[in-house]
C-alpha cells in the first residue's frame, strides 16, 4: 500500500473517533499542542534551517524564503493561533434551521463535520498548524501534503503534535503528514475518492490549477493573489501613500499583498512622483504604463503579462487610469477576484467599488493585507478561498463543516 493511501486510512479511522469528541476534549487537545510548540521551538527552528539552507542552496529568492522562515516570534504567533481558536465557537452541532411539518414531522439541520481533508501546500510551515487547528476543532481529521521546501519543518511540527495529541482524546492518526514531496503523492491525493471527503489546495497558480483540473475528490479553490489598489481623485494623499506601501512592502510574498496600482489621472500628477520615491526607497521595482512612464521614467515598461502576474516580490505594476469605470474594468480583466482596495473619500465611488468588483474581498480606505483568518477574528484560516460555492473569502471554522439533516417522527409514511 502507498504512503498516501495508507496515511489517508489512518486518518479516516481517526475521524471516527474525532467526530464523537466534545468542545471541551477538542479544545484540551489544542492547548496541549500550543504548549509543545512553544516548548519545541527550538527544535522547529532547528528544523527549519535546514530547510532555509536547502533554499539558498536552491536559489530560493529571499522572498519567497520569508515565508517558510520560522523563529521564536512566529512560533509564538502560530501557538496564540491555536489558542484563539480554542476561545471560538465550535461550529459542529450547532442547529442551523428547524422545520416543524403539518403531518408531525420535526425536521432540524445541524453542522457538522467534513470527514477527512486533504491539503495540499507549499512552502508555509505555519499552514501546517494552522490546518491542524481548525481541522481538529471542528471535528475533522487532516492529511497534509507540504512542499519539499518545508519538509524538515513539517516533519518536527508533526512530530511534536503527535507527541502532544498522544495524552489527549484526540488520537495522533486523525493528523498525517505525506512525506513524499513527488508530482505523484499530489495526484493520488487528488483520486482518494472514498477516503478524502474534500482536497484544499493552498499554493500557487500552477499547483491550484492542477489541483482543479484533475481532482476527482470534491475541491475548494483557494485562488492566486493578483490584488489591486485603486487611487481615486479625491483620495487622501498621506493615506493613499500608507496603505499601498503597506499593500505591497509588509509581507510581499503572501496572496494578500498588491500586485498593481491603478492611480486616477488627477492623483498621479500630483502625487505619483512622490508616491514612485516611495516605493523605490523601499527598494520595490515599478513597471508601469507610457503615462506612468511619463511622471516615473525610471519605471520599467509595463506588459500585458506583467499586469497577469503575481510576483509575491518587491516587484509592482502601476497602471494610470482616466476613471473609476477604467480602474474596474482592469480589475475584471486581471483581477483574481481575492483582494481589491479604493482608497477614496467619494462616497459614490466607494459604493460602486464595493458593489461591483467581483473578490471575495473588498475594501475602501484599508490595505488588501487585511484578508487573514487570524485579522478577521478566526483565529487562523485554512486558506483564503476565492471560488462562490460552501466557503468564499478566508475559511474559518463554519468553512470546514457541512450539515446534516435529523428527521424525528412518530410513524409518519409517505403516501
Amino acid at each position: 500500500m502507498s504512503e498516501v493511501r495508507n496515511k489517508a486510512e489512518l486518518a479516516g479511522s481517526g475521524a471516527l473517533i474525532l467526530s464523537q469528541l466534545t468542545t471541551e476534549q477538542k479544545n484540551e487537545a489544542l492547548l496541549a499542542v500550543a504548549e509543545a510548540l512553544i516548548n519545541g521551538a527550538s527544535e522547529i527552528i532547528e528544523a527549519n534551517q535546514e530547510d532555509l539552507q536547502r533554499g539558498r542552496d536552491n536559489g530560493t529568492p529571499e522572498s519567497l524564503l520569508d515565508r517558510l522562515a520560522l523563529d521564536n516570534g512566529r512560533i509564538s504567533g502560530i501557538a496564540e493561533g491555536l489558542r484563539q481558536i480554542v476561545h471560538l465557537p465550535d461550529p459542529v452541532g450547532e442547529t442551523l434551521e428547524t422545520i416543524d411539518r403539518p403531518n408531525g414531522l420535526h425536521i432540524v439541520k445541524k453542522r457538522v463535520p467534513l470527514g477527512v481533508i486533504g491539503i495540499i501546500y507549499e512552502a508555509r510551515p505555519n499552514v501546517t498548524v494552522d490546518a491542524v487547528g481548525l481541522c481538529l476543532k471542528t471535528g475533522n481529521a487532516v492529511v497534509l501534503r507540504g512542499g519539499s521546501a518545508a519538509l524538515s519543518s513539517n516533519r518536527k511540527i508533526i512530530e511534536l503534535i503527535h507527541i502532544a495529541l498522544s495524552g489527549t482524546a484526540i488520537p495522533p492518526d486523525a493528523v498525517q503528514l505525506i512525506e513524499d514531496a513527488s508530482r505523484s503523492s499530489v495526484d493520488e491525493m487528488l483520486k482518494l475518492n472514498g477516503l478524502l471527503d474534500v482536497v484544499i489546495p493552498r499554493g500557487g497558480s500552477s499547483l491550484i490549477q492542477n489541483v482543479v483540473q484533475n481532482a476527482t475528490v470534491p475541491v475548494i479553490e483557494t485562488g492566486a493573489g493578483i490584488c489591486h489598489t485603486y487611487l481615486d481623485a479625491s483620495a487622501d494623499p498621506q493615506m493613499a501613500k500608507e496603505i499601498s506601501l503597506n499593500a505591497k512592502v509588509q509581507r510581499p510574498s503572501v496572496c494578500n499583498a498588491m500586485e498593481s496600482l491603478l492611480v486616477h489621472e488627477s492623483f498621479a500628477a500630483a502625487h505619483l512622483n512622490e508616491l514612485a520615491e516611495a516605493f523605490k526607497e523601499a527598494k520595490v521595482e515599478l513597471r508601469g504604463c507610457p503615462l506612468t512612464r511619463q511622471i516615473v521614467p525610471w519605471a520599467k515598461e509595463a506588459t500585458e503579462q506583467d499586469y497577469a502576474t503575481e510576483y509575491n516580490d518587491y516587484i509592482l505594476n502601476i497602471k494610470v487610469v482616466a476613471h473609476l469605470d477604467e480602474a474596474l474594468a482592469h480589475i475584471s480583466k486581471y483581477g483574481t477576484k481575492h483582494s481589491e482596495c479604493i482608497v477614496t473619500e467619494n462616497e459614490e465611488n466607494t459604493v460602486r467599488f464595493l458593489n461591483e468588483v467581483d473578490a471575495a474581498a473588498v475594501y475602501h480606505n484599508a490595505s488588501t493585507r487585511f484578508t487573514d483568518g487570524f485579522e478577521f477574528g478566526f483565529g487562523a484560516e485554512i486558506g483564503i478561498s476565492t471560488q462562490k460555492l460552501h466557503a468564499r473569502g478566508p475559511m474559518g471554522l463554519p468553512a470546514l463543516t457541512s450539515s446534516k439533516y435529523i428527521i424525528q417522527g412518530s410513524g409518519q409514511i409517505r403516501k
